[in-house]
């Protein structure tokens, strides 16, 4: 229960500051949330959008989500976290940056929301929590 109260903890404060820097919107929590599940789903097509399954930017993916759970992983332990819970909080904050990355890519014009992405966001989470998990307790 923890893992998702500080998952919608970290997205609300992610989208909080995109939308200080936007302005005001009529709705308080994530106002176009229909929009971007919408076109999450539908998503656009190829044509529309040249997004390569294998390209730098999903390089820089893989390996800021896995820096991102070790750190998360590191900050959790120091506060005295055991290692299970410690883990599970740096999963959940490792997805809720990826998700609050695109979803400010998503509200970029000069960006879009990238379903890759976020495949390569949990590809990386993935690799960090095989490492994570043989670290010594």
């Amino acid at each position: 229960m923890n893992l998702f109260l500080g998952a919608y903890v970290a997205v609300n404060l992610v989208y909080a500051q995109m939308a200080e820097a936007r302005g005001p919107h009529t709705s308080h929590l994530l106002p176009r949330t229909s929009n971007l599940v919408q076109f999450a789903v539908a998503g656009p097509t190829v044509d529309d959008i040249p997004d390569s399954w294998f390209a730098i930017d999903k390089v820089k993916h893989f390996f800021m989500s896995a820096f991102i759970e070790s750190v998360s992983y590191s900050a959790l332990q120091a506060a005295h976290a055991n290692h299970r819970p410690a883990l599970a909080g740096a999963i959940g904050i490792t997805a809720a940056f990826g998700l609050g990355k695109e979803i400010h890519d998503y509200r970029n014009p000069k960006n879009h929301f990238s379903i890759r992405d976020l495949t390569w966001d949990a590809i990386g989470a993935g690799a960090g929590l095989v490492l994570l998990s043989h670290t010594i307790r």
